[in-house]
């Protein structure tokens, strides 16, 4: 399958997401829970802002950090966060937030153009040689 999601949209719902997963402090009441149902949010939310900012795609602006490292960065991400409910134990509390971000992260992390999630490399690109 190839990825459909443009590197140009990716790198502006970047920001987006970024930004609401910092203000979910206040929109999804994790003030009220606090924990790791707070931090964890605010953090990969903050993460996600420095890489949209350092990204190699139309809406970086520094253009350091290669779009791979991101997509596998978003994969991790959002695979932690999605279970972070349950493995902190806050999943009788709160348990829509993480679910969504998680979910989102692991879908544009996937599906984005040039993700090597949906875009193998071939042993030839990293160097590798099987004659002895």
């Amino acid at each position: 399958m190839k990825g459909f999601i443009s590197t140009k949209t990716y790198g502006f719902l970047n920001y987006v997401v970024a930004l609401l997963m910092i203000s979910s402090l206040w929109t999804f009441g994790t003030l009220k829970v606090g924990g790791a149902a707070l931090f964890l949010p605010l953090l990969m939310g903050w993460l996600q802002l420095i890489q949209a900012i350092f990204a190699k795609n139309e809406m970086g602006f520094i253009k350091q950090f290669p779009m791979v490292m991101h997509n596998v960065g978003d994969v991790i991400m959002g695979s932690f966060l999605f279970c972070s409910p349950w493995v902190y134990g806050f999943h009788d509390k709160m348990v829509a937030p993480q679910l969504i971000f998680g979910a989102y992260l692991v879908i544009v992390g996937c599906f984005t153009k040039g993700s090597p999630f949906v875009n193998p490399q071939h042993e030839e690109d990293f160097g590798i040689s099987h004659n002895a």
